[in-house]
């Protein structure tokens, strides 16, 4: 038996062993701990809530994992109450404590129980842990109803939309499946999963290299900007780097010239800047602008 097991155990029969606490006692323990930080108080008040911790972990065995593991993550969420209670509002520490070991509880199954997520938000939580509840229950009428009439009830009583009931049955029915559980073809042969899955996006390395690439480009295409006169470069910049070129008439109008002047600069400021890339990187000749 492992460590993490027997102290497990251990804890679960301390908790059985403990007193229980009056409303006196209990109030005592909050006040010296919340006030004095007295460790002695906070593991007798924890202690003797174990109980309640196993209690709230029972209620979700049905979900397949470990109930040990669901009794450490709600003894957190004990630990969590002690802290943020507050002794004068006068309410039981059970009563406080209670919601923050299911919300604990819950969270751990929410992380573990499968490795599609199923919902962060407050209603998909709330579908996650009452579909099978809901669904038994109005199977369980008479009256036989299609799967969208059922999803429609349980969407209806939980205040969520239909489309999320039936997304989230599908992932509660299906079982996860390894990457690399093999698959095998008519003709005999086999292999995994994984295998059939093809991703059209471009490899990191070639992804990296474009980017560098064009970091390069753009650090030489500025440089050689430089060269060029102010009507030259505002032409060039319309023309040729905005994501809509200007066209020469248009070009032309703004400039107070005509369209043929302009093709004409253009023309010129590109020899300009094909000369300066030219000379400021040779091995690179054959870049084109």
């Amino acid at each position: 038996m492992s460590t993490s097991q027997t102290e497990r155990r251990h804890m679960v029969r301390a908790a059985i062993k403990a007193p229980y606490l009056t409303r006196e006692e209990e109030h005592d323990l909050a006040v010296r701990w919340r006030s004095q930080r007295d460790e002695k108080a906070l593991e007798k008040l924890t202690l003797a809530h174990m109980r309640l911790v196993i209690s709230v972990a029972t209620r979700f065995r049905n979900f397949g994992l470990p109930l040990g593991d669901m009794i450490q993550e709600g003894h957190v969420g004990l630990l969590e109450a002690a802290a943020r209670f507050e002794p004068e509002r006068e309410v039981r520490f059970s009563t406080y404590a209670t919601w923050w070991i299911r919300a604990s509880i819950q969270d751990y199954i929410l992380r573990n129980w499968s490795i599609v997520r199923g919902g962060t938000s407050s209603t998909q939580k709330s579908l996650f842990f009452n579909l099978r509840r809901l669904r038994a229950k109005l199977s369980s009428n008479q009256q036989t109803m299609t799967d969208s009439e059922l999803h429609q009830k349980i969407a209806n009583a939980i205040g969520v939309k239909q489309s999320d009931v039936a997304l989230m049955n599908a992932r509660l029915s299906g079982p996860d499946t390894s990457l690399n559980a093999p698959v095998s073809d008519a003709d005999g042969s086999s292999a995994d999963r994984q295998d059939f899955l093809v991703s059209e996006a471009p490899l990191q390395d070639e992804v990296v290299s474009r980017s560098i690439d064009e970091e390069r480009r753009s650090v030489w295409l500025k440089s050689a900007l430089q060269v060029l006169s102010e009507r030259e470069l505002k032409i060039v910049r319309e023309r040729r780097l905005s994501e809509e070129g200007a066209t020469l008439e248009s070009l032309g109008h703004k400039l107070g010239i005509s369209k043929e002047r302009v093709r004409q600069i253009e023309s010129r400021a590109m020899e300009k800047l094909k000369t300066a890339l030219m000379e400021s990187q040779p091995d690179r000749a054959a870049y084109s602008l």
